[in-house]
C-alpha cells in the first residue's frame, strides 16, 4: 500500500480530533517527503501532539486519513508501529536499568534475537556517544543523556520513519545543538523525520519545509525562506540607556517603519518591520541622536520564523500549555 500521495513516508489528510468540546486538529493536511524533515510548527495547544499520536496509532482520528511507511494508521496499525520509531517530549528510559539494558530490552521487545539485541544496542551506544555510561543505571544520566539514550531506542528497529515530538524540551542551549548533530545524522543516513516543535530556531536549522498549525488548523506551509518572504522588509532593532527612552524610540520607529513598533520596557528594547533596510536604520539614528536619545545597539536583520508566526497568528509560540489529553 503507497502513501495517500503515492510518494510521500507520511502522508495525512483532513485530520479532525475532538475533546469534548475543544477541536484539537480541524482537517489538517501535510505530507513527510523520504529522506526529509517536515517541521511541525506551532504554540502549546496547537495540536502538534495529537497529530504525533493519530500517526504512531495511539489515537484514532474522528475523521480523515493518515498513511504510514505505506500502512494505514487505522487499517494497519500495528504495521505502522514496526516501521517507525518515536521519541516524545519527555525520555521514555527505565531510570533502573543500564543504558545498555534499557536498548537491550527494546530490541528484544521488537523481536530481534538476544545476540541482535546486544549487537544492535551497542551500536547505537556509541553512535550516541553514550558508550562510557552504557553500564551505568540511566537515573544518573544528565538530561541531555536521557534524550540521546530515549531517541536510540526509537532507533533500534531501523525505522523508516522516526517522529520527533519536542526532542529538546528541557535541554540547555548544548543539549540541543547535540542533539540538533544527532538528526542531521539521521537524515544524511536517508531516515525520513517528522518534527514537532515549538522552537523557531530549531525549525529554521532543521527543517526541510515546515507546516505552521495553530488551533488544530494548518495555517501556513513551505520552507524557512519562503515563509519569510510572505511578510517581507527586514526588522531593524534597537537598544536604548533608559526605559523613559523608548517612548521616544518607539516613536522613531514608526516613523522610519512599517506598522507598530515592538517595545520591551525590560529590555529597553523596541523593533519594527522596515522596507528600506539600511536607510532606515540610517535615519532613524538620525533621528534618536537629534533627541539626544543614547542607543546601545542597533541591528538591522531578515524576518525570522518568529515573525513569521506573529505576522500569521498575532501571538508568539510560547502560548498556554496544551490541554491535558
Amino acid at each position: 500500500m503507497s502513501g495517500i500521495n503515492g510518494q510521500a513516508a507520511v502522508s495525512a489528510r483532513g485530520l479532525a480530533k475532538s475533546y469534548g468540546s475543544t477541536r484539537a486538529l480541524d482537517g489538517v493536511d501535510l505530507d513527510v517527503q523520504p529522506g526529509r524533515v517536515l517541521g511541525l510548527l506551532g504554540p502549546n495547544g496547537a495540536g502538534k501532539t495529537t497529530t504525533v499520536r493519530i500517526l504512531t496509532t495511539l489515537l484514532k482520528p474522528d475523521a480523515g486519513t493518515a498513511v504510514v511507511a505505506g500502512h494505514d494508521v487505522v487499517a494497519e496499525p500495528d504495521a505502522v508501529r514496526r516501521s517507525i520509531g518515536l521519541s516524545g517530549q519527555y525520555a521514555a528510559v527505565d531510570e533502573n536499568l543500564t543504558g545498555f539494558e534499557n536498548l537491550y530490552l527494546v530490541g528484544r521487545l521488537y523481536g530481534k534475537k538476544k545476540a541482535a539485541a546486544r549487537t544492535r544496542a551497542r551500536e547505537l551506544l556509541t553512535r550516541f556517544q553514550l558508550e562510557e555510561a552504557a553500564d551505568r543505571p540511566s537515573k544518573g544520566y544528565s538530561g541531555g543523556m536521557r534524550r540521546r539514550l530515549d531517541l536510540a531506542g526509537a532507533l533500534v528497529a531501523e525505522p523508516a520513519v522516526v517522529i520527533l515530538d519536542e526532542p529538546t524540551t528541557g535541554l540547555d542551549p548544548r543539549g540541543r545543538i547535540e542533539m540538533w548533530e544527532v538528526i542531521k545524522e539521521l537524515v544524511a543516513d536517508g531516515t525520513t523525520v517528522l518534527l514537532t516543535t515549538q522552537y523557531l530556531e530549531e525549525a529554521d536549522h532543521l527543517a526541510d519545509s515546515i507546516v505552521v498549525i495553530d488551533k488544530g488548523k494548518v495555517i501556513a506551509r513551505g520552507t524557512a525562506d519562503e515563509l519569510k518572504s510572505q511578510i517581507g522588509g527586514e526588522r531593524l532593532e534597537l537598544v536604548v540607556s533608559e526605559p523613559a527612552e523608548l517612548v521616544a524610540a518607539a516613536d522613531v520607529l514608526g516613523q522610519v517603519g512599517v506598522g507598530e513598533p515592538a517595545v520591551d520596557e525590560h529590555t529597553r528594547r523596541a523593533d519594527v518591520l522596515v522596507d528600506t533596510g539600511p536607510k532606515a536604520l540610517v535615519e532613524a539614528l538620525r533621528l534618536l541622536d537629534a533627541r539626544g536619545v543614547v542607543v546601545q545597539d542597533v541591528a538591522l536583520h531578515r524576518p525570522t520564523l518568529d515573525d513569521v508566526f506573529l505576522s500569521l497568528t498575532g501571538h508568539a509560540t510560547t502560548q498556554a500549555e496544551e490541554v491535558s489529553r
